[in-house]
């Protein structure tokens, strides 16, 4: 997209979100795994925690890689399906703290849980046609960096998006979608005018591509996602989801180690 669209006032973001961080956000992954005393006494094993204690990623690089290692769990058939018991939704019950985002299309092909084969309170989501933003979006996805310490954003197109086909082919033909679905069309018209500089052999696919850098691109200009990324507190990545072979390919972004 050439621009995202930042709400102008904050009083719901760093206001009203940040006064009940406290209370919305944070997610203890600790779970009491001590034996009880007479098992113990009988020489028992210690009773195993009904939730596995992963560590949280701590920065950006480390929440990358555990999305790209699930990734490839995913791509090689060999899903650990963690964190998705019903201990560990109501461990999550009272609080949670995702340590990364992903911005993704509707398209019903493309589950960011099980493309990266994560767990409960382990995502924030936001699906969109396309994965165009709006103010809301924007909004919604300044959400975890500013009130759950969510280290990593994910903006993630994919092969076949149906909206940008239906986009580029409106754009192309000069014929607008029926009702709303023309502000799709309007989102991504950037890409569709970088993309038309030059000849591709499939410019669909190049035009998803595109735009899902730019999008990745003016997330970045954010007034409240900028003093984390200048910090490393926060990355964002664009990447590419192939529905052919499952694998998830970066297009920007990668965290430095």
């Amino acid at each position: 997209m050439g621009s995202v669209s930042v709400p102008q006032r904050r009083a719901f973001l760093v206001g009203g979100l940040a006064a009940s961080a406290a209370v919305i956000t944070g997610c203890s992954s600790k779970s009491d795994t001590a034996a009880p005393a007479e098992k113990a006494a009988a020489g028992a094993a210690p009773a195993a925690s009904p939730v596995a204690a992963v560590a949280r990623p701590d920065s950006p690089r480390t929440a990358f890689d555990r999305l790209m290692e699930g990734n490839k769990r995913w791509v090689d058939g060999k899903l650990q399906h963690p964190d998705q018991t019903p201990e560990r939704r109501t461990l999550l019950a009272a609080e949670q703290k995702p340590y990364a985002a992903i911005l993704s299309c509707i398209d019903s092909r493309v589950p960011p849980e099980l493309v990266f084969d994560t767990g409960i309170g382990d995502l924030f989501v936001m699906r969109t046609g396309g994965q165009v933003v709006s103010p809301v979006v924007t909004g919604s996805v300044e959400y975890g960096p500013l009130t759950a310490g969510t280290s990593l954003i994910v903006v993630l197109g994919h092969q076949s998006c149906g909206a940008v086909k239906a986009a580029y082919k409106a754009l192309k033909e000069k014929t607008p979608l029926p009702g709303n679905l023309q502000s799709i069309v309007e989102a991504v018209r950037p890409a569709y005018e970088e993309i038309s500089k030059q000849k591709h052999a499939d410019p669909v696919d190049a035009m998803i591509r595109v735009h899902t850098r730019q999008t990745a691109a003016d997330l970045r200009k954010s007034t409240n996602l900028a003093p984390l990324l200048r910090k490393r507190d926060v990355a964002i990545v664009s990447a590419y989801y192939s529905l052919e072979t499952g694998r998830v390919e970066v297009l920007s972004g990668t965290p430095a180690a």
